[in-house]
């Protein structure tokens, strides 16, 4: 099973299959998202802790080694590596978006020079690299992101990141909102659960992304 096959939901369970739009490195970038200190933070709860387990290694072992991979793999060959992260710019969170602020796990007070906030270290941007700071969940949204992909003539956007059902998911549907192609990389994305990763990436597939492994990617972009 392919990528043009895998991943289908109820809604396109006969739809024909796609194709990729061309892939032109200058209007190609990859977006790497929320990949940071925090996350990979491990609980002191031992009952929190292994909860999180199947995530962790999920984490080290599948997504920083592949996104990693492919990280290299766009630099050398010239395609622009944007990073995106979630972050306040005021050290009480009054900036951050209602869904960043509600009672909860989503309740993130990151500061933006705190250690929490810093990109993983497998993942730090190069130098030259475009960050954007964002306090919503999309990517789009809570930043001038789309203005700088436009000035840029990016038209293809490769996401990758965490968390698969909330912020990557958030920035997946902005961009298809506002008209870019974009491709979802199944094995450079995690969320809490594999089960919710799975089932976001049935809702998204064909019709705001199309779901995708990175070494397929690679081979239809002729850089495998």
């Amino acid at each position: 099973m392919t990528w043009k096959t895998r991943h289908r939901s109820f809604y396109y369970a006969k739809a024909p299959a796609p194709e990729l739009p061309t892939l032109i490195p200058e209007e190609t970038a990859l977006l790497c998202i929320d990949v940071q200190n925090y996350g990979m933070v491990l609980a002191d709860d031992p009952d929190e802790r292994a909860r999180w387990a199947p995530f962790q290694q999920r984490m080290r072992e599948t997504l920083i080694p592949n996104l990693r991979a492919l990280q290299q793999r766009f630099r050398a060959a010239g395609i622009d590596v944007i990073h995106a992260r979630i972050a306040c710019l005021l050290d009480d969170g009054r900036d951050r978006s209602l869904s960043q602020r509600l009672p909860g796990w989503n309740n993130l007070l990151m500061p933006l020079d705190t250690e929490a906030s810093q990109i993983v270290p497998e993942l730090a941007p190069e130098p030259g690299e475009i960050v954007v700071t964002k306090t919503t969940d999309s990517a789009l949204t809570g930043t001038n992101l789309r203005l700088v992909l436009n000035n840029m003539g990016i038209r293809n956007v490769i996401v990758t990141g965490v968390y698969t059902d909330q912020c990557v998911s958030s920035t997946v549907r902005s961009l298809a909102d506002e008209s870019f192609h974009v491709i979802l990389l199944e094995d450079c994305c995690a969320a809490g659960t594999d089960s919710l990763h799975q089932h976001e990436l049935e809702i998204l597939n064909m019709i705001y992304c199309q779901v995708m492994r990175s070494d397929e990617l690679l081979e239809e972009m002729g850089l495998g």
